[in-house]
């Protein structure tokens, strides 16, 4: 249908679904082959040229990578750049709990991924980052981490339920039509070992924002669903790297799982003598006060049981209280400046940006100015 009205040009589709357009490029969602949505076609009509232009310039300007919903359904693309069949339909059947009209793969998160070619930059380059795994899970843990901020730990039973260090989970909630997009902030190996995920979330008028702040309690009822190519994943045969992660506000979430998780690689090698090994790891974190600086307590428990492999920069851009004692040697007020980490690059140096757009664009492209390998370079931007 689409090519028959010849919107299939540049790799481009457009299709109307209830009266909103939704506009992918097709090549660039590497989905795995055989995840796909229905799409509800009726009231069909090509844009006309005004409408087409202005809904490419919108795609370009968001990057090579997007989601795109509304209201359950999704225009979604394989390798081959062809539409989906019966065979290969998401449907409210695949969920644990009845949602009518609901479609799993893709959600309305304020998140955009930009993912750098290349950024997985360690191990298992050649699999998927998305799983077609979606899995029930029950809230086992809740509690305020910051004025804004709520803390979740889910339990997830689900064996074949699995991610990697800095990625994301589509998020489920019953009566809810909008999906909810929350990058995990432990580390894969507590999954391994307690079967729990834990999510933090800032205060929004997003509706799954919201339901988690105002009505999630004990014993909630979800599902969970694994994707994003932002991830730190190094295999035994790799030589080893250091990281630099840079983060704004709750921009910490994915850089914690990837730091939490070498701390597990340190603590692994350290025991055995073997399997994989890590530099070090400089945080440098950005926040309004010190209120705002999630998981501060386990950063610092971190960088003080691994003095010679991880260290941390805290900074606090609009402090208008006293900073404690503990916090004062880490602390700096004001900006992450462009020197703090240009004196880090090195060709082992791996580079993870996570935060608003503005801090995020002026990193990257101050990296990329200083040569640094796009390869090395992987970003993930909120909105």
């Amino acid at each position: 249908l689409l090519k028959s009205h010849g919107l299939l040009k540049r790799h481009y589709g457009v299709c109307r679904c209830r009266g909103l357009w939704l506009v992918a490029k097709l090549s660039r969602l590497h989905l795995p082959s055989g995840c796909f949505t229905e799409i509800d076609v009726q009231g069909f009509a090509p844009p006309d040229s005004n409408e087409h232009n202005e809904i490419q310039k919108e795609n370009r300007s968001l990057g090579e990578n997007r989601k795109c919903r509304s209201t359950g359904e999704q225009l979604i693309s394989s390798k081959e750049e062809t539409l989906t069949s019966e065979k290969g339909r998401w449907t409210s059947s695949l969920l644990p709990f009845p949602c009518a009209g609901f479609s799993p793969p893709y959600s309305d998160s304020k998140k955009l991924i930009y993912h750098l070619k290349g950024c997985q930059g360690l191990g298992n380059k050649e699999s998927s980052s998305f799983t077609s795994v979606v899995a029930a899970a029950k809230v086992c843990g809740a509690a305020a981490e910051s004025p804004s901020v709520k803390r979740l730990h889910l339990l997830v039973a689900d064996k074949d339920f699995s991610f990697k260090a800095g990625q994301w989970v589509d998020f489920f909630i019953p009566g809810v039509s909008v999906v909810g997009g929350f990058s995990i902030c432990s580390s894969p190996r507590l999954l391994e070992q307690e079967r729990v995920i834990e999510l933090a979330v800032k205060y929004a008028n997003h509706p799954p924002a919201l339901w988690i702040h105002n009505q999630c309690a004990l014993d909630s009822e979800v599902a969970v669903r694994v994707g994003g190519e932002f991830f730190f994943d190094p295999q035994p045969a790799d030589a080893s790297r250091n990281l630099v992660l840079i983060a704004g506000g709750v921009g910490i979430n994915p850089l914690l799982s990837i730091l939490r998780h070498t701390a597990d690689l340190h603590r692994a090698r350290a025991s055995t003598g073997g399997g994989c090994e890590v530099g070090t790891v400089k945080l440098f974190y950005s926040a309004k006060n010190t209120s705002e600086l999630l998981f501060k307590q386990n950063i610092l428990d971190l960088v003080n049981e691994f003095p010679e492999k991880i260290a941390c920069s805290l900074h606090v851009t609009k402090q208008t209280t006293q900073i404690s004692a503990e916090l004062q040697p880490y602390i700096t007020e004001g900006r992450i400046t462009e020197k703090e980490i240009r004196d880090h690059i090195s060709k082992e140096t791996l580079f993870y940006i996570c935060g608003p757009p503005p801090m995020t664009d002026f990193f990257s492209k101050q990296l990329e100015n200083s040569h640094v390998p796009k390869e090395h370079i992987c970003f993930e931007k909120w909105w």
